[in-house]
């Protein structure tokens, strides 16, 4: 009996698929870049809009991801040509952004009323705005230039500003018939400071240094910004904003610090943005360590460390990482600290990026040491941002308006999702089985694994 034990743990280890993971060398430009694509690849593999390729689909991510998101992902994508000069997406990326920007070029896109809030339509104007910033080719289509396209947007939310209540600000939603419409939140006005710092930085228009300080102050005024520079979530309309929602999260503060790295570039190194940018980047401490065994690695503690996150908040690292990363590039004295924060981040995200089925998925528990069985876009993209950055001191810093090529190329409206050229290479998934396929193999290697062991104490190979 004990040697028919043997025999089945040794054919049942020889059956065992062969498990691949990720192996960053943080120092290797050619290892950072292998990893990039190997993680981007993994996260386009969840968009499969270019290939059913109607309008309900193309530049979207499918349920349950929100149109958002998908904005979201396309900056990431943005960043990733920029950072590996790997254009193998860039057809698929300029057919997304086109796809969204709406009868207006402003991206207010009617068949996303229900899921677009002055957030989400920001996001898609954080990829554009870095399209501009990147000299990436102009649009194909329309009459507009990728500054303009964020202008065409930026028109819209200023005239939202609601003097009406608070005092001022964005509301959360833009239609009424949206949950929210009652909650001025953070991220929406801190998206609308951001764009305004970028948009002065780009283009010398004194109308956005104004709004940039203006909805700055407001948001200051208003509690929304601590005097020591954490980011609470937003206030309540109906209560005349008189409290704080006291949520802290990722993505506001590194919305709020790359905005004010922005006004120290444009005012030429200014006392006054340089004390904010220091002061948002100290904030940032808040999101690192959350164990004494796990120094510098990023978390979400809003939700991580408690299993509450949700599929939004799982990408939520990835912007933080972003704008930390976008940020050393113009205010250079955040270079060190942050260099020491997101390179022990990245190797714990690589880590964490060695899920099944194919040995590369990335996880959310950066510190857990290994794949943590939560996968999904946001954690892909997240692990790809902090790993991408590792790049960042070889790229250009933002342009300006006076140093971009007017010029655009022709883009096809049936381009597909390239495949990975990198090693390993991530199973590539079909929509259908995209959210069932991960979850089969992760229970199913669970199972083998338990069994395996059971056998092999059975077999008298171990105790």
């Amino acid at each position: 009996m004990k040697n028919m034990w043997k025999l089945v743990a040794v054919l049942l280890a020889a059956s065992m698929p062969t498990i691949t993971a990720i192996n960053l060398t943080v120092t290797d430009p050619a290892s950072i870049k292998s990893v990039a694509a190997t993680i981007a690849h993994g996260m386009m593999s969840y968009y499969t809009g270019n290939v059913t390729n109607t309008p309900a689909t193309i530049g979207v991510l499918p349920p349950p991801y929100y149109w958002w998101e998908s904005g979201a992902m396309w900056g990431a994508m943005m960043d990733y040509y920029h950072f590996t000069k790997d254009s193998s997406y860039n057809a698929v990326l300029t057919q997304a952004l086109l796809s969204q920007l709406g009868p207006e070029y402003d991206f207010m896109v009617p068949l996303h009323q229900k899921d677009e809030g002055n957030d989400d339509q920001a996001f898609w104007g954080f990829a554009a705005m870095s399209a501009a910033e990147k000299d990436y080719p102009q649009p194909t289509i329309g009459k507009y230039s990728w500054v303009q396209l964020v202008e065409n947007l930026w028109n819209t939310q200023v005239r939202r500003w609601d003097t009406t209540t608070c005092g001022g600000g964005l509301r959360w939603q833009i239609f009424d018939f949206n949950n929210g419409y009652t909650y001025k939140n953070t991220v929406s006005n801190g998206a609308f400071f951001q764009l305004s710092a970028r948009l002065a930085r780009f283009t010398g228009n004194q109308t956005y240094v104004d709004w940039a300080n203006k909805s700055y102050d407001w948001a200051v005024n208003l509690g929304l910004i601590t005097p020591d520079y954490h980011v609470y979530d937003g206030s309540d309309i109906l209560k005349n904003c008189s409290d704080q929602n006291k949520v802290i999260w990722t993505y506001n503060a590194g919305i709020y610090l790359y905005g004010s790295a922005m006004m120290y570039n444009y005012t030429n190194g200014s006392a006054l943005w340089e004390t904010r940018t220091q002061g948002f980047f100290n904030a940032t401490a808040n999101f690192f360590s959350p164990y004494d065994n796990a120094t510098n690695i990023m978390y979400e503690p809003a939700c991580e460390t408690v299993h509450t996150c949700n599929v939004d908040q799982f990408s939520f690292k990835g912007y933080l990482s972003r704008f930390m990363w976008a940020t050393t590039l113009i205010a250079p004295f955040t270079k060190s600290a942050t260099t020491q924060l997101l390179t022990a981040s990245a190797k714990a995200a690589a880590v964490a990026c060695s899920g099944p089925s194919d040995g590369v998925t990335c996880g959310e528990h950066w510190y857990y040491g290994g794949y943590d069985g939560k996968w999904g876009a946001g954690q892909q993209m997240s692990a790809l941002e902090t790993i991408q950055g590792l790049l960042i001191a070889g790229t250009t810093p933002p342009l300006h308006s006076g140093q971009v090529h007017l010029m655009s190329t022709p883009v096809s409206s049936t381009a597909s999702v390239p495949k990975s050229t990198a090693s390993p290479s991530p199973t590539k998934r079909s929509a259908a089985e995209n959210n069932t396929a991960l979850n089969k193999s992760y229970l199913i290697a669970l199972f083998i694994t338990t069994l395996f062991r059971s056998i092999l104490v059975e077999a008298g190979f171990t105790t």
